[in-house]
């Protein structure tokens, strides 16, 4: 299923549907970000998906980034919850989502990088080099927020 994101667009389709997502910012020893690219919109972004049903948020966030990296994690803590009426993705079933995900921190304990069915690539990247890649500014929030390393979560 394809997606477009409309961030802060007044043509934009208005939302008729919100579903909690989990994300996470992922360093290395070397302090790089675990990102992928993702195969629905060909940006680059931190790993992460949908809550289902009978997870937790931290038990969502852990299966999702093994899931599309092949890297397991222990989260470590919360970077915030992120939710902007602005930012709405519209997808090819007809579902217009406003976002809102709650975003953790996380460290690799084990896997190895490869791709899946949602990322088209996974790598290390350094923060000095993150403005070399096509990142949405919803995610970019996100990665910043963490790299201030703040001792209050981020919310909207």
């Amino acid at each position: 299923m394809s997606r477009t994101d409309f961030y802060r667009d007044p043509q934009a389709p208005k939302a008729n549907s919100i579903k909690v997502a989990v994300s996470a910012l992922v360093r290395d020893n070397k302090g790089r970000i675990l990102m992928i690219r993702r195969t629905d919109n060909d940006r680059y972004s931190i790993p992460g998906g949908g809550l289902e049903v009978g997870e937790t948020p931290t038990q969502a966030v852990v299966r999702e980034v093994e899931e599309e990296t092949g890297i397991a994690v222990t989260v470590t803590g919360l970077i915030g919850i992120f939710s902007n009426p602005e930012h709405v993705i519209a997808y090819s079933d007809g579902e217009v989502r406003q976002e809102f995900s709650i975003c953790f921190t996380a460290d690799p304990i084990g896997g190895e990088p490869r791709t899946s069915a949602e990322s088209k690539e996974v790598e290390w990247v350094a923060p000095s080099n993150l403005d070399a890649r096509n990142i949405h500014p919803s995610i970019r929030l996100r990665i910043e927020q963490g790299l201030e390393e703040r001792v209050d979560p981020y919310y909207t």
